[in-house]
C-alpha cells in the first residue's frame, strides 16, 4: 500500500511492471522465431498468442521429460514453461531442445 498510494513510487513500480511485461513479450517472440529459424515442425503461433509469465508449449509428457533429463530445461509435464526463465543467451538452446523433442519423441 505504501508503494501504490505514493505517486512517485507508484510511477516507478508501474515502469518496472511494464519492463518485465515487455521482456516476457520479447522472449515469447524470440522463442517463436528461434523455433521457426531452426525448422522445428509445427505452428508456434500459440507461443506469442498467449499472455503472462507462463506458456503452454504443446509438448507432451515424454517430450517434457526429454527436455528435463537431456537439456536440464525444467517445465511441468503438461508442457507449461516459465517465460521468465528465457533470455537472449538461452533462447536458441531452448528452441533447439524443443526441436529435438518434437522430432524425436512422440
Amino acid at each position: 500500500n505504501r508503494i501504490l498510494s505514493n505517486p512517485q513510487t507508484y510511477k516507478a513500480w508501474l515502469t518496472e511492471v511494464k519492463m518485465v511485461s515487455n521482456r516476457i513479450i520479447e522472449m515469447r517472440n524470440a522463442l517463436k522465431q528461434a523455433l521457426i529459424d531452426n525448422g522445428c515442425p509445427g505452428n508456434w503461433d500459440h507461443i506469442t498468442n498467449q499472455i503472462g509469465m507462463f506458456s503452454f508449449t504443446g509438448l507432451n509428457a515424454k517430450q517434457c521429460e526429454l527436455l528435463t533429463k537431456k537439456y536440464h530445461i525444467y517445465l511441468v509435464k503438461s508442457g507449461r514453461i516459465s517465460m521468465a526463465g528465457l533470455n537472449t543467451k538461452n533462447v536458441k538452446y531452448v528452441a533447439d531442445a524443443i526441436k529435438d523433442a518434437v522430432v524425436n519423441v512422440k
